[in-house]
């Protein structure tokens, strides 16, 4: 007998985005789908152990203060449930040790990267490995981006199944991704975490090869932002080496987008043009375009002028996540 799936999508203090991941959860087929406060969560009026599936949507979290997401952050690890010592940090380690999923959309990927729960190399979901600074624009990019989907990772992620590329919105202004150091990013690409890369419109050539030896811009190289959250400007003479990171990705398929480093293509100038990042077990996803923004076609920008299908690609993710979690 298939499961009942049961969605929580976390909103307050500044997120916006929640009504619309609410809808994709039920468009998908999840049985429930709850939005909950994260008061609710903090008074023990609600807890993540009752949902199988936990989406934090995005927005403007704390007005994003101290850095996107970093002051939410601080609460999730802090602050304690009403009547206990338990902290909502313990409720998603647990939430993550009985191999629910977890999806972060923009506000939300940041959420994840700045808890420490990705990429979580070797399980650590403690310490910071990456974070998201301001875009190399110094601007609010609000546009529709071609990422590339990684085919061919060794843990492949539960929400990208069968997919090979993907047309969503970007609505950030603190969305550039970057790794602690060259450690960091060359595990992430050798273990398959990186899953979504900024890529070019289908069949166009990148200007910046990708396949074989890292592309690093000069923004990576020097020219960072906005990084006090984690120590990540000390090593980006590290980073700047090229070819220390091979298997970036496999050639994606005939029509397939390539990745690239160059704008608008990649709003903001995220290390070797990562969008979106999972953990080991490709069950924590995380990425700064919206899915939950096209989940019709009438959502597209050009819904108008081509034949498209009644689904927005943006569902495809939450259709995965609901067919894993209803057959596992």
């Amino acid at each position: 007998m298939s499961k009942i799936v049961k969605s929580i999508v976390i909103t307050g203090n500044g997120t916006n985005c929640e009504v619309e991941m609410a809808h994709a959860c039920r468009l998908a087929g999840a049985d429930v789908v709850d939005i909950v406060h994260i008061s609710e969560l903090l008074a023990g009026e609600k807890r993540l152990d009752d949902y199988d599936f936990l989406n934090l949507p995005g927005g403007f979290l704390d007005g994003d203060d101290l850095g996107a997401a970093k002051a939410g952050a601080n609460r999730i690890r802090h602050a304690a449930v009403a009547g206990t010592e338990e902290k909502l940090y313990d409720q998603m380690t647990r939430f993550i040790r009985d191999g629910k999923l977890i999806l972060g959309v923009c506000n939300g990927f940041q959420l994840l990267v700045k808890l420490g729960l990705l990429p979580g190399c070797d399980g650590d979901y403690q310490t910071q490995t990456a974070t998201l600074t301001y875009n190399d624009s110094g601007r609010f990019e609000d546009r529709w981006v071609h990422l590339a989907v990684n085919p061919s990772s060794p843990c492949p992620c539960i929400f990208t199944r069968g997919l090979t590329h993907l047309y969503l919105p970007v609505r950030h202004g603190e969305g550039k991704f970057i790794p602690r150091d060259e450690d960091i990013r060359a595990r992430l690409h050798r273990e398959g975490h990186v899953v979504l890369q900024y890529g070019t419109p289908p069949g166009e050539t990148a200007n910046s090869v990708f396949a074989g030896e890292a592309y690093i811009s000069d923004a990576a190289a020097g020219r960072i932002r906005g990084t006090s959250d984690i120590a990540v400007g000390a090593s980006n003479a590290g980073l700047a080496k090229a070819g220390t990171a091979s298997n970036n990705f496999a050639p994606g398929a005939p029509g397939a987008s390539s990745p690239t480093m160059s704008y608008p293509d990649n709003p903001n100038g995220s290390v070797d043009a990562i969008a979106g990042i999972c953990n080991a077990t490709g069950r924590i996803f995380g990425l700064m375009p919206h899915p939950e923004a096209f989940l019709h076609r009438v959502n597209h920008p050009r819904w108008t002028r081509e034949d498209l299908p009644d689904d927005g690609q943006g569902l495809a993710l939450f259709q995965n996540a609901v067919a894993f979690l209803r057959d596992n």
